[in-house]
């Protein structure tokens, strides 16, 4: 279990600055190695692969438990088969340690 997983998310209203780069890529480490920045460290996004639509669909479904639980919410792409991920905080234009917990609390879904 990461240590990133057993944290809680703190709300976001703005007013921080986002994550830089070098900060973004020192949480990597603790995430499934599939996670990957995008645009710059502003976003962090991964694609998962099911053998139909109700394993994508129950995935999808786990995803939204987590979610709402910690107050933070990624944009999926689903498909037949697929789910792409994508993480940021709105609230900051770009990635802060919310979107690391979530991602690493999507990465223990069995």
């Amino acid at each position: 279990m990461s240590k990133l997983s057993e944290k809680k998310c703190i709300p976001c209203e703005g007013g921080v600055p986002p994550l830089t780069h070098a900060e973004a890529e020192a949480y990597m480490p603790e995430l499934d190695e599939e996670w990957s920045l995008v645009d710059g460290a502003g976003l962090l996004a991964k694609s998962f692969v099911f053998a139909n639509f109700k394993k994508t669909m129950e995935f999808v479904n786990k995803v939204a438990a987590i979610a709402e639980e910690a107050g933070h919410h990624p944009d999926m792409t689903v498909s037949y088969g697929s789910v792409g991920v994508e993480l940021m905080t709105h609230a900051i234009g770009g990635l802060s340690e919310n979107d690391f917990i979530v991602a690493a609390k999507i990465d223990e879904i069995k």
